[in-house]
Parts: structure tokens; sequence; C-alpha cells
């Protein structure tokens, strides 16, 4: 008898096909089923719903979301600058009242919602939108936005506030915006993923990634690979896991989660994640 594959799901950023390339090209491609084109929200949807057996998740939605393991040793983040995950706006921090909001995205929203409150103690009024920043900023004065869109956007005459830049300025630390999540319920099916190794394979197809997505995004190659090998770190660390607790510390003060709910780690064998 057939045994049914786990499906897993990733958005199609550049940054998420580090993390996917082995599932989808590599030596792990018939392990699995892939969702690869819905947005970070999106993924995290799919798994509350039961629809999927893991995702790459926001970070702040596995506080969230009940009875899911987290992945050890890989996530998404940044140890200073990430590029892809900014604040534009028409107007310098002191005059900004309106923020529209990328409905792409919960870690980051969250994230802007956090700094305005704790660090530049300001009060503004936030609005979701989909990722379009001229549209965003004809409603706003300043629009967070994520990802891929975050890369390509015309920055002629705006403020750009990097959110990874601001925190670690503000906090010392680095930022995690997404980890590989689990339903416990599915722990069994996905015993046959190594999500480690699919990291190393990524790690090793940077500069195809690269190349592959330059024409889409119609930047050059090298602006990729420098993003992914200088913006986007892809380990979870004691210095990310520190600034990955500071946050969900800061989002349960400010109201964004319940509470604080200790990390259950999916167990991992050696080979086999």
């Amino acid at each position: 008898m057939a045994v049914e594959l786990p499906t897993i799901a990733a958005s199609d950023y550049l940054n998420s096909a580090v993390l996917m390339e082995d599932f989808l090209t590599g030596e792990q491609r018939q392990r699995c089923r892939l969702i690869t084109d819905a947005a970070p929200a999106r993924c995290a949807e799919l798994l509350r719903q039961g629809d999927v057996a893991a995702a790459l998740i926001p970070a702040i939605e596995y506080q969230r979301i009940p009875g899911l393991l987290a992945v050890p040793g890989v996530a998404i983040g940044s140890k200073h600058m990430v590029r892809s995950v900014v604040m534009a706006a028409k107007k310098p921090l002191p005059e900004i009242r309106t923020v529209a909001l990328d409905t792409s995205s919960r870690t980051s929203v969250s994230l802007i919602r956090i700094l305005f409150a704790e660090f530049y103690r300001r009060e503004v009024a936030f609005h979701p939108a989909p990722p379009d920043v001229p549209h965003m900023l004809s409603e706003a004065d300043a629009a967070v936005i994520i990802g891929d869109p975050a890369l390509t956007f015309d920055r002629t005459g705006l403020h750009i506030f990097d959110l990874a830049g601001e925190w670690r300025r503000l906090t010392g630390l680095p930022f995690v915006f997404a980890i590989w999540a689990v339903r416990e319920s599915a722990r069994e099916a996905v015993t046959g993923l190594d999500f480690v190794a699919a990291r190393d394979a990524g790690l090793c197809a940077r500069p195809a990634l690269a190349a592959r997505y330059a024409p889409r995004l119609g930047l050059p190659v090298e602006t990729l690979v420098t993003y992914l090998e200088e913006n986007i770190h892809y380990g979870l660390e004691a210095d990310d896991l520190a600034g990955l607790t500071h946050y969900w510390t800061l989002a349960a003060r400010h109201r964004l989660i319940d509470e604080v709910r200790p990390v259950r780690w999916l167990p991992v064998t050696p080979g086999c994640g």
C-alpha cells in the first residue's frame, strides 16, 4: 500500500526558495507534496486549518497556532539589515501618522507595531493593504512591505526603514522572520523530511537561485547573490533564539499574542533534520 506523502507549504519569495529547493528539485523532491505559491500569512492559515503537515510560517504565528512543533536549526532571519522587509515613508519618522500594512505579512506587521509602541513611542493608525507600494502610499504616510516586492519597488524620494536593521539598532539582537513548524499530529508524517539538509543544499544553490529569480525581479544576479549571502541568515542559533524570544515577549506586552508559550521542538535524528 502506497504511503501518502506529507504536504508542506512555503512562499515563493526568493529567500524562501533557499529552504525549498531541495524539496523541489533535489534529493528530497519525491518525499513530499509542495505548495509554493502561498504568501507567508496564507502558509500560517494552511497549517492552522490542518491542510498541510508543515509550513514555513511567520515567526509570530508559532505563538498563535496551538499544537505546533518548531523545527530546530532552520529559520529565515537577519543579523543586521534584511533589505526585503522595510517601511517606506513619504515623511520623516516624527511626521508619520498612518501606516499601510502588507497583507502578506504577520511577523513584520507585528514588528512595526512593536517598534512604534515600544521604541518610537508614537501612536499611529494602521490598516491592511495589498503589497503595492504606490497604492499603499496613496492612502497612508508609510507602508510596510515584505519579500520580493520589497526588493523591487522604486525608492526614489522615500524614507526607507529596514525593520531588521531597526530591531538590531534598538535591541542589539538579530531578528527571526520565519520558521518551519509541524503540526504535532503530523509528526510521524514528516519523519522522512530533513529540513536541515534541505537548508544546506539550498545554501549551495544560492547563485543558481539568484540567476533564476533575476529576470523575474528585474535585478542583477550579483545583487541577489549578495542579498542571499549577506542579508538573509538561515540558522537558528542562540542569539537568534534570544532575539525571537524578546520579540515574542514584546508582542505579548503589546497584546499582539496572548502569552509566550515555551517552544516545543520537533525531535530529529542524525540524517533526518
